[in-house]
């Protein structure tokens, strides 16, 4: 297992693994959705993604995959980096493929001179909030965040 940041020749196995996790969360399954969207992101520039593949000769598979966007900090005036995405197939989990894909996003962070890494996950995901509290993310008590469409 090799960890590498995607570009747009990755394209298909980014989207691959992306729409299982879209599916994980209870999304249709629409790989060409999933293609268009994270093609926009490579063209533009807006992300960074981290993909983890197995190599068996001429033969890619994607296991796992980060996608983190660029934010800033007008207190800090730096850069802040939002990991909106952390997913590992299935079948690749228990490998330490999460970890790996996080130490990568950090090793980022710090080689921006980030202020840091923003993560959210839901309440009852207990396996990723473990994994994030081991690489020293710690939950937020004295902000309130609210959502609005």
């Amino acid at each position: 297992m090799r960890v590498l940041k995607a570009d747009i020749g990755h394209l298909d196995l980014v989207s691959e693994v992306f729409n299982q996790y879209r599916v994980f969360y209870e999304q249709q399954s629409d790989i060409e959705s999933c293609r268009d969207f994270l093609r926009k992101r490579m063209e533009k520039d807006e992300s960074v993604i981290f993909l983890a593949v197995e190599e068996q000769g001429e033969v890619v598979e994607p296991l796992g995959f980060t996608q983190i966007y660029p934010i800033f900090s007008s207190v800090s005036l730096k850069t802040h980096w939002l990991l909106n995405d952390l997913f590992v197939a299935e079948k690749a989990r228990r490998r330490g493929i999460g970890e790996e894909l996080l130490n990568h996003a950090k090793q980022l962070a710090e080689s921006t001179g980030a202020k840091g890494v923003t993560l959210e996950t839901a309440h009852d995901n207990y396996n990723a909030q473990k994994l994030y509290e081991k690489f020293g993310f710690v939950k937020h008590t004295e902000f309130h965040y609210t959502y609005s469409l």
